[in-house]
């Protein structure tokens, strides 16, 4: 959705520029927090509501995010519910995370693995992964049986898939031609 993109992309600079000066550690847990209390279908719902004020949607919103919601943050989240933007907010926090990584040097790296990894397994791989890459990563790891065996890795818009799936998905091709 290009649209909401580029609605969410000021917001999310000036919240990143923001966080910076501040703890961007902390900062990109409570965005992360508020991106998901925000794509929630019910508090979508509720914010669309005409009845309510300003007002009572930002104190709705801030009681349902457990982290502590400092004063920048009430303001953000107020600039936000007065310009009709809160439903842009999961995106807002994909593009601070997206900021976040490239000011630190890291990526997202999504491991989907055939079978459950160990902590140690997963730093293995990680660091195997980041000489490759070039780069930091920042590890989701996911099981999906289907793979048979062997990891799929997306980091950006580059994937390493050695599962056994994909190999037999070559094979078959190899042998069909």
């Amino acid at each position: 959705m290009a649209e909401l993109a580029t609605i969410a992309r000021p917001y999310a600079e000036a919240l990143f520029r923001v966080a910076k000066s501040g703890n961007l550690a902390a900062w990109s847990e409570l965005v992360s927090e508020m991106a998901q209390v925000a794509g929630n279908p019910e508090v979508l719902a509720f914010v669309s509501n005409p009845k309510l004020t300003d007002a009572q949607i930002i104190d709705t919103f801030v009681s349902l995010i457990k982290s502590p919601v400092s004063a920048e943050a009430r303001n953000f989240i107020g600039a936000l519910v007065e310009n009709g933007r809160l439903v842009a907010l999961p995106e807002v926090g994909v593009q601070f995370l997206a900021l976040k990584n490239a000011a630190e040097g890291a990526a997202d790296a999504h491991i989907t693995s055939a079978f459950e990894l160990s902590d140690a397994q997963v730093k293995e791989l990680v660091a195997t992964l980041e000489k490759k890459f070039g780069r930091k990563l920042v590890p989701a790891v996911t099981v999906d049986n289907s793979l048979i065996g062997g990891v799929r890795v997306t980091v950006g818009d580059e994937v390493l898939d050695t599962s056994v799936r994909a190999k037999l998905q070559k094979m078959h091709t190899a042998l069909v031609a």
